[in-house]
């Protein structure tokens, strides 16, 4: 089976690994969460690669605009990851580690989009 061109692209796949430990690390969330913080952790940490995904199929300029959309979903897992850590839903090593993965994505978004001008 052939792949779409995004499924090869490297800020792609390390999008996936980022949704999976997210979801990994919010299923043990308080349950009063679960429609809260822990949805919109999720769903931004989503958003990261269904951009890339997307964008990927349009013009250079508009990918351009759906990667800087992925980089704005990536910084608001940071914010996100801030609250968690400020209610103690994550300890200060997963905020930093998270933190860490975040950066990484932030920056292959960035020369992703570079690349394509």
């Amino acid at each position: 089976m052939e792949k779409f061109n995004f499924e090869n692209l490297n800020v792609y796949q390390e999008a996936l690994v980022f949704i999976n430990a997210i979801y990994n690390r919010t299923a043990n969330w308080p349950k009063d969460e679960l429609f809260g913080l822990a949805s919109q952790l999720r769903r931004a940490a989503v958003s990261i690669a269904l951009n890339i995904a997307e964008g990927s199929s349009r013009t250079k300029k508009d990918f351009r605009h759906f990667l800087d959309l992925s980089r704005g979903s990536v910084f608001e897992c940071v914010a996100i990851l801030s609250i968690a850590l400020n209610r103690k839903y994550i300890t200060a090593k997963e905020f930093e580690l998270h933190y860490e993965f975040c950066n990484k994505l932030a920056r292959m978004t960035s020369r992703l989009k570079t690349s394509l001008i």
